[in-house]
Parts: C-alpha cells; structure tokens; sequence
C-alpha cells in the first residue's frame, strides 16, 4: 500500500514539474522577456571599461549589473532574441568641452562578436592605438571613432570588415599611409580619414568603392595625385581633398559625378586650370579650389551650374579676363570669393554686384574708384574688398546693409572722417576691419553703446585716427581691439576692465599719456597687449600678473619706471620688450636697487 501511495505522490510530482517546465518555456517565448547579456559581452565592456581611467561623460558608471541588456548601461544595446550586445554608442554631448573620458580602447572590444555599430567620439583624451582585434568584428556596419586622441597606424585588418558600410577616424593623431586593404571594403558608403598626419597617396585600390557617396580625407598630409578612380565612384555626393599636399592637374573623371554636391580640393598644390567640363557636375552646390596654384582663366562653362551657391577659387594664378558671364548665369549664387589671384578688375562686374550675396570676397582684385554699389544690399553679410585701390564711396556703402555681420577695407586708399559712417539702425556688426587706409576723425564714431555689444574685432590700425579713447561700457564682446598707429591722444580709461572678452589689445604708436591702470589686470584672457611707443609714465601695475595666458607683450619706449611684475610671463618675456623707458628693473632687465 505504501508503495502505491509513493507512485501516486511521485506521479503528481512529475505532473507539477511537467506544468512548470511548461509556464516556463512560455514565459521565455513571451515578446516581453529580454534574455540577460552574455557573460563574454559583459566582460568585454567590464574591460573597456576598466581601460578608462577618468571619466566625466559619468556614462560607465551605469555599467553595473549582471544584465548589459535591460537598457540600464547607457550607450549599449542588445538584440531582443539574442541577449547579444549589437550596439556600443559612446559621445559627448555636442558642445560640452568639459566631458571626457582618458584611458585607452580595450582590445577586449574586439570580443563583441555580435556588434553591428561602435561608435566612440568626441572623448579627446582616449588616446593609444585602434586595436587590431577590431577586424574580428566581422558583423559591423558602422565603425566611428572620431574626434578621440588616438595615435599610431590604421590597422591593415579593418579592411576584413567586409560589411562595414561608415568608417570614420577623423579627428585623431593617426599617421602612416591610408591602408590598400580599405579598398576591399565594397560596402562603404562613408569614408572619413579627417583631421589625422597621413601621409602618402591615395590608395589605387579606392577603385573598387563604387558605392561610396561621401569621401573626406581632407586636413592631412597626403600626397601625389588625384586618382582618377575617384571619378568612378557614381553615387558620390561629397569629396573634401582640402589641406594636403596634392599635386599634378584636377583629372577630367571627375566632372563626370553627375550627383556631387560638394566639392573642395583647397590648399594643396594642384596645377593646371580649372577644366570646361565643370558644367558637367549639374548638381554642383559648392566649389572650393581656393590655395593651390592654378592658372588660366575661370571658363565661362560655370555660369550653366544651376545649383551652384558658394564658389571659391581665391589664393591660386588665375587671370583675366573673367568670363563675360551672363547676370542671370549661376542663379543660385549667395558666397562668392575671388581674392588674392592675377585679376585686375578694374570696378566689380554686374553678374556679382547684381546677386543676392551673402558674402563677396574680392581682396587683392585690383578694384579702382569708390566703393562698389551692391544692388541688394540687405542679403550681404560679409564683404572684404581689402587689398585694392579704393578711394572713396563710403558715405551711403552701408546703406540698407541690414544683415551686416564682417566688413573688410583694409589696405585701401580710403579718405574719409569715420563720423560719415552711417550705419543701419540694429545692425549687428562682429568684425571692423579698416587698417591702413587714410581715415580721420574720433574713435567714439565706431566705439559706442549702439555697437559696442554686438562687436567682436575692430581694427582700424595705420591710419590718422585722432581724441581719446572712449569709455567703455559693460556688456562688450570685443576680443580684438587694434587701435595701432594712429594719432590717438588722453589716457587709457579705467573703464578698459569692462571688455572682459579681450584676447588681443594693440594701442602702439600713438599718443597715449598717463599710467598704465591696473584695472587692465582684469582682462584675465588677454593673450597680446602692445602699448610700446606712446608716452606712458608710472609703474606696470602689479595687477597685471593676474593675466597668466599673456603669449606677447611689448611695454617698449615709454616712460615707465619701477619694478616688472616678477611674476610669469612678464619675468621671461626679452628685454626687448622693456627697452627704451625710464628705469625699468627686475628680470629680464638689471635687479632693482634699493627701494622701488
């Protein structure tokens, strides 16, 4: 009987085992349960994370847990059936300088056999190599390590990523060639080697990218010529080649990208003139080709880009005479720039003056007579005609100049009291720009409390700028302030305090009386302060060596007298820099004698 009564007691025990088995097996195939992270991924990231010495993104600090898959490791992210981790996201936030991470990249990341994206930007003190137990993560589609400290070579293994659709390295301190193997990566749609010390030429074996839409490689060191395979990458939308040391000609294949948008090749060493076939690109939105050392003339085939709005071909050796281009040629046209190349141009052509820019740049052009009349004058937001032979026209040039922002006159042959300004009512000007012209009249025309809050850089330097300094109200956003080379008389207002923003300070060469105040110690960001030949008496105030960042200083040919701040810099900045007062001592100079 016993016996039977243990069958029967064994058999609802099996009868409630078989029903639990079974709400299990349920309740694992429920949509709603996540299965926990494997164990090989959790150490790979507890690794990572262990190679970080600092963190103050305070991202790695979520990382607890047994489970890196209940969305409570923030950057990570795992596929819902698997429980393997297919996403690592890691950046700063935008415009947070203070955020960081310093440590290395743990090779153990290279143990995400199941990652899809990696993405650690922005981290600037992760510094050390990209590890080359990256190439085992045969899965990803995304690889972004930008805008990091990272040095030494790109691994030749990446180029076993055979899915990777984005590379971006930019950013970093990598070196050493562009690796062939990249070109066996058939997928890439993006390519970002930005902002790195590479050298060498650009890979041959690019040839096989034929579905890449985005190419920069620009700020580098690469060298040799295009190749012409760039021009066989059909879906291509973006190419920036700027800031390398490229040469030979601009190669025909490349008019044939019928969907570029953009295109830059500036400041390399390319020859040659700008090809007819540049029409062929009729999607054209930017053109830069501005710093190499181009010749011939600028083809009229330009004026049929439609979709063309910002053309810069500065800084090369084109000449004239520019195409008679037609004023309704390049509609779309708001920045143009044809500074500093063998133009002689005599007044500004009707296609430019005519457009509703932007911005025109016509530095070093050759332009004669006044200043040019611009037919719709509220667009402009920048405008330099420095470099050229303009005398005159300044009275009614800001007229309607309502969106104002950068002006640039200087180098002129401009005579005219500055009080003739008449600048449109809530104008917001950054940038004054009148240096070596002929002006006269009193500062407190372009000094004042209607635009001295808007106000970033004034330069009206080498001219015959007379009166005193003004004073200056709070509120200011003026970092550069030029007033070198006038006819500048009074003292230096205390008030000078209030442009806590100054970086830059030039009031040499003039006429300036008084003591150095020791408000201008206030002005902790100044990074240049000349007040050398003028008629300063007094002592360098001691205040001054508050200002810690000061790169360059001159205090030359005064009439100053006492102790130099024995404070850095101003004890190791040259003697040359105190010569010509009074009785000067201190380091650099002789040691004070006596009581000062």
């Amino acid at each position: 009987m016993q016996f039977w009564v243990w069958v029967s007691n064994l058999v609802l025990i099996f009868s409630f085992l078989s029903q639990f088995s079974e709400g299990v097996a349920k309740a694992s195939s429920a949509p709603n349960a996540a299965p926990i992270c494997s164990e090989e991924d959790r150490a790979s990231l507890l690794s990572f994370k262990a190679s970080i010495l600092q963190d103050t993104t305070d991202t790695l600090s979520s990382w607890t847990g047994r489970d890196c898959c209940d969305g409570g490791w923030e950057g990570v992210q795992c596929n819902p059936s698997t429980g393997r981790v297919n996403v690592l996201q890691i950046q700063r936030p935008a415009r947070d300088s203070d955020t960081y991470m310093k440590g290395t990249l743990s090779r153990s990341l290279g143990n995400l056999h199941f990652l899809e994206v990696m993405v650690i930007s922005g981290m600037k003190h992760i510094t050390g190599s990209i590890p080359a137990s990256f190439s085992n993560l045969t899965r990803l589609t995304q690889l972004v390590l930008e805008d990091n400290s990272l040095g030494g070579y790109i691994p030749l293994s990446l180029g076993r990523l055979s899915l990777l659709q984005s590379l971006s390295l930019s950013g970093n301190h990598l070196k050493g060639q562009i690796p062939p193997t990249l070109g066996s990566l058939r997928n890439l749609i993006q390519i970002n080697l930005a902002r790195n010390s590479l050298s060498g030429p650009i890979p041959l074996t690019f040839t096989t990218l034929r579905n890449l839409q985005y190419l920069d490689l620009s700020y580098n060191l690469l060298s040799g010529p295009i190749p012409d395979c760039v021009g066989e990458f059909k879906n291509l939308t973006y190419i920036d080649l700027s800031y390398n040391l490229l040469t030979g000609k601009i190669p025909i294949s490349l008019f044939g990208l019928a969907n570029l948008l953009d295109l830059s090749l500036s400041y390399n060493k390319l020859t040659g003139s700008i090809p007819d076939q540049i029409s062929n690109l009729k999607s054209l939105a930017s053109l830069q080709l501005s710093g190499n050392l181009l010749t011939g003339h600028i083809p009229l085939s330009i004026s049929r880009l439609q979709n063309l709005w910002y053309l810069n071909v500065s800084r090369n050796g084109l000449s004239d005479p520019l195409p008679a281009i037609p004023i309704r040629g390049v509609p779309a046209l708001l920045s143009i720039d044809l500074s500093y190349n063998n133009l002689s141009l005599g007044i500004v052509p009707d296609w430019i003056r005519t457009k509703q820019l932007k911005d025109a740049h016509l530095a070093g052009c050759k332009l004669k007579g006044d200043l040019p009349h611009f037919t719709r004058p509220d667009s402009l937001s920048s405008i330099d005609l420095s470099d050229n032979f303009l005398v005159d026209g300044i009275s009614n040039f800001f007229t309607n100049m309502s969106s104002l922002q950068k002006v640039k006159l200087s180098n002129n042959q401009l005579r005219f009291n500055i009080s003739r300004i008449k600048l449109p009512e809530e104008l917001s000007l950054s940038s004054i720009d009148f240096h070596a012209n002929q002006l006269v009249g009193s500062l407190s025309a372009i000094i004042n409390n209607s635009t001295g809050s808007s106000l970033q850089v004034i330069d009206i330097s080498n001219n015959f700028i007379s009166g005193h300094i003004p004073e200056f109200a709070e509120g200011s956003s003026l970092k550069t302030l030029n007033l070198g080379s006038n006819n500048i008389s009074g003292p230096i207002p205390a008030s000078i305090s209030n442009l806590i923003e100054l970086e830059r300070l030039d009031i040499s060469r003039n006429h300036i009386l008084g003591t150095i105040p020791s408000s201008l110690g206030q002005l902790l960001k100044l990074q240049w302060l000349d007040i050398s030949i003028n008629g300063l008496t007094g002592q360098i105030p001691g205040s001054l060596s508050q200002i810690t960042g000061l790169k360059h200083a001159s205090f030359r040919a005064n009439r100053l007298c006492g102790q130099i701040p024995q404070t850095r810099p101003f004890n190791i900045f040259p003697a040359v820099a105190y010569a010509h007062n009074l009785c000067l001592c201190g380091k650099p100079l002789q040691a004070c004698k006596g009581k000062i």
